[in-house]
């Protein structure tokens, strides 16, 4: 800026406005950053509320239990990995043509006070549901349970070949 323009800028009291807009511009800033800070924050505590609803209800829902699925020439087979559970706690029906498998696993040394690291693993109810197939045959599922471990078979429907004969005109 040049001398002559910065003294006229002087005499007639540009920097003064120009002081007083930055101030009243700071001012406005400094009032927004702090809205913005009120509304991070409650945006924090309404997600840690959130988080909380939702690690409450994780805690109440069922944990699903994982598993295998497939087929070999005569069955469907389930296999799922039910360590911690005894297999009389487990229970297993056939409901509108859905295999449901429940149980619970309790957590050991439930009432100590523990400071956790890492909490990866589920204990409580669990319950998994899987879809039949048409030609599943329920009356003659088989489970068993070996080193943890739950095999379900389920027998194929034997389906049989029928010729049919065209009849002439």
């Amino acid at each position: 800026m040049s001398p002559l323009f910065k003294k006229f800028k002087d005499d007639i009291g540009l920097d003064e406005e120009e002081n007083e807009e930055t101030e009243e511009e700071e001012e406005e800033e400094k009032t927004k950053n702090k809205h913005s800070a009120k509304k991070e924050e409650k945006r924090k505590r309404d997600n840690d509320d959130d988080n909380n609803k939702k690690s409450g209800d994780w805690l109440e829902s069922k944990g699903q239990l994982a598993a295998d699925v497939y087929e070999t020439d005569s069955d469907f087979c389930i296999q799922a990995p039910v360590a911690g559970v005894n297999q009389e706690e487990i229970e297993i029906f056939v409901e509108n043509n859905m295999l449901v498998i429940k149980g619970e696993r309790p957590e050991p040394d439930a009432g100590q006070n523990k400071k956790y690291y890492y909490k990866e693993c589920y204990w409580g109810p669990f319950s998994r549901q899987t879809m039949l197939p048409e030609d599943a045959n329920t009356q003659r599922i088989a489970a068993s349970f070996k080193k943890g471990v739950l095999t379900i078979k389920i027998p194929k429907k034997k389906t049989e070949k029928r010729k049919i004969t065209i009849e002439a005109d």
